[in-house]
């Protein structure tokens, strides 16, 4: 059979050896301490957060005056409905 790029192989019946177990319990976790994990932890975030993208002040700035409007309008729109709302509702009930 031809592999394809990317495809997952089987490995055959015969390339594994039948006397051959696996005593691992927990893997590497189990070898470290809670306090040698948490440092792991922390240097994978740090790790993480140099390979984000931040953006430049100029679209900080941009970013910030989108949503101000977009929230501002939102705002009104819901203003809006809810006072239409509350005039419709004293008029049908009094």
């Amino acid at each position: 059979m031809t592999d394809a790029v990317g495809s997952i192989d089987m490995p055959d019946a015969q390339d594994e050896a039948p006397d051959s177990k696996k005593t691992r319990k927990g893997g590497k976790r189990a070898k470290k301490g809670p306090l040698k994990r948490l440092a792991l932890f922390y240097r994978q975030i740090v790790a993480e957060l140099r390979k984000v993208v931040w953006p430049s002040r100029n679209q900080l700035t941009s970013y910030t005056t989108v949503v101000i409007i977009f929230v501002a309008i939102m705002i009104a729109l819901v203003t809006v409905i809810d006072y239409g709302l509350s005039n419709a509702a004293k008029y049908v009930f009094g």
